[in-house]
């Protein structure tokens, strides 16, 4: 199957905080995400996760750490900008090179109606976007069983 970003695709993000805010989600964490935020809040990990984080079902039937919101639906990490923009976790970095959200143009196109910085700016090569794939393999979200 080629992939339809072949000539790579435009992004740049414009720190509108669409994407971290008005809608219910998840922002999965990894090990090396909650590593910077430890650092970034200076706390120990299991208050860092009583305070900022929920455990959720994931596909697999098991549970996954993710970030709060709050409740208007914004990241708990998101204060008129993100808190951490430079910590900020692997999910948050790669977006909108997401598996889902490049497994099609059209699905592409959907979230680009949302998102002001896709098809524009920078143009990341298809190389560039497969590492952004490759990343979130190599740094796995915290997972527990049930």
């Amino acid at each position: 199957m080629t992939e339809f970003y072949t000539s790579g695709l435009k992004f740049s993000c414009k720190r509108c905080s669409t994407c971290c805010r008005y809608e219910s989600g998840f922002v999965y964490l990894s090990e090396k995400d909650i590593e910077k935020l430890l650092a970034v809040f200076k706390m120990g990990k299991n208050e860092f996760i009583d305070s900022y984080c929920r455990w959720v079902i994931g596909l697999d039937g098991n549970m996954i750490l993710s970030l709060k919101e709050k409740p208007d639906n914004d990241c708990i990490l998101w204060d008129s900008s993100c808190i951490v923009y430079e910590n900020r976790p692997l999910q948050c970095r790669t977006f909108p090179f997401w598996k889902s959200i490049i497994s099609s143009k059209a699905a592409w196109e959907t979230a680009a109606a949302d998102c002001p910085g896709m098809n524009s700016g920078t143009l990341h090569s298809q190389e560039a976007i497969n590492l952004f794939l490759s990343m979130r393999e190599s740094e796995p979200v915290i997972r527990k069983e049930i």
